[in-house]
């Protein structure tokens, strides 16, 4: 089967939305599928919304020779009027693959409206979904006047190769010393580093955040700034995005993972984390909870709740024993999660299946 993939700018994109297309590409192809990657310029989003009176745009879609067209759902503003041109006119569905929407992130009322009126428009244009996770599919669902075939395909937390061992972990939670602390993600206002940064400042840790700078240079600056301002007791750096074994090395000294969203569709980087034992911390909007049980193998916190993540981090760095326990409580988790080769077969089967029911 030839399918199309719609995304914008580049697949090797390194955040966890374009590691998850990219995983989906790789096993299809391996089993036997052509897979077509239709890529439009990363823009603005009134420019984005441009391209639905785009006639290249239309006329490339209108003649794409697939069998089934994927369009990642980050590109909805480009399509939402464009989709509804090609209904009846291209003998191929489209399947919306939703991360997770923009109009769940946290914005001004205004912006808010405005993202989940273009989105309701786009997600009522596709003939199925593939979501990361329950969450992204309800929130979908909540959308849509008639809720079409679609499939929940995880994402895997193995990229990053094999699980350190238990003795490994009960060493490292008991060695004692400042408690290591790692960020994952990128430094932008909805990953919210300068709640983690704001925690650590009255804290004896040792803070690590890895993520790109470039997204919302104004943002970083100001982490950057708040990080220098610390007291000597707590430590910070930040460091770019690194390559699987790079990561794996600094992942595996650390102690516990942090990334406070306001809001994930999923958090691939949650189960990540726990290959290495790390218990992790999310909040309680979005999916988070989906991986994450709250003082089991994770904490789940308020959004932009710095004293209570303050609060927990205090609490694990002096009582080395609890950290134990929820550090092998997310070694358990991972080791019972999903796997990227689960992702991909899901996928393969629902396209495929979807693929013969639209031509009967």
């Amino acid at each position: 089967m030839k399918i199309g993939l719609l995304i914008y700018g580049s697949l090797d994109t390194v955040t966890g939305g374009y590691i998850y297309d990219k995983r989906m590409v790789a096993h299809l192809v391996s089993q036997g599928d052509q897979v077509e990657i239709i890529s439009l310029p990363w823009r603005n989003y009134p420019h984005h919304l441009l391209d639905n009176f785009s006639a290249t745009l239309r006329a490339r879609l209108l003649n794409l020779e697939v069998d089934l067209l994927i369009q990642d759902e980050l590109c909805h503003p480009s399509l939402f009027m464009i989709n509804s041109q090609l209904r009846g006119k291209v003998k191929y569905p489209i399947i919306a693959l939703v991360h997770h929407l923009r109009s769940s992130e946290k914005h001004p009322w205004w912006a808010r409206w405005l993202y989940r009126r273009i989105e309701k428009a786009y997600l009522n244009t596709v003939d199925g979904y593939i979501c990361n996770s329950q969450t992204t599919l309800s929130t979908v669902d909540s959308f849509t006047t008639h809720l079409p075939p679609n499939v929940v395909a995880y994402p895997g937390g193995d990229r990053l190769g094999d699980p350190i061992s238990e003795a490994e972990i009960r060493r490292r939670a008991l060695r004692g010393g400042p408690l290591r602390v790692v960020f994952l993600g990128s430094i932008t206002r909805r990953k919210q580093a300068h709640v983690v940064v704001r925690a650590s400042s009255s804290l004896p840790i040792e803070l690590t955040l890895i993520g790109s700078q470039d997204a919302e240079p104004k943002y970083a600056r100001r982490v950057l700034k708040m990080i220098s301002g610390l007291p000597e007791a707590a430590s910070a750096r930040i460091l770019d995005p690194l390559n699987a074994d790079e990561l794996r090395g600094v992942l595996a000294k650390q102690d516990i993972l942090v990334l406070p969203s306001t809001y994930e569709g999923f958090g691939i980087v949650y189960l990540e984390g726990m290959a290495f034992g790390l218990p992790a911390v999310g909040t309680t909007h979005g999916a988070a909870s989906e991986t994450i049980r709250h003082g089991e193998n994770g904490l789940l916190i308020q959004p932009g709740d710095s004293a209570a993540l303050a609060n927990h981090l205090k609490e694990l760095a002096e009582n080395r024993q609890r950290l134990l326990e929820m550090s092998l409580a997310a070694l358990r988790t991972y080791q019972s999660g999903p796997t990227w080769d689960q992702m991909g077969r899901s996928v393969h089967a629902f396209l495929h299946e979807l693929r013969m029911q639209f031509e009967s």
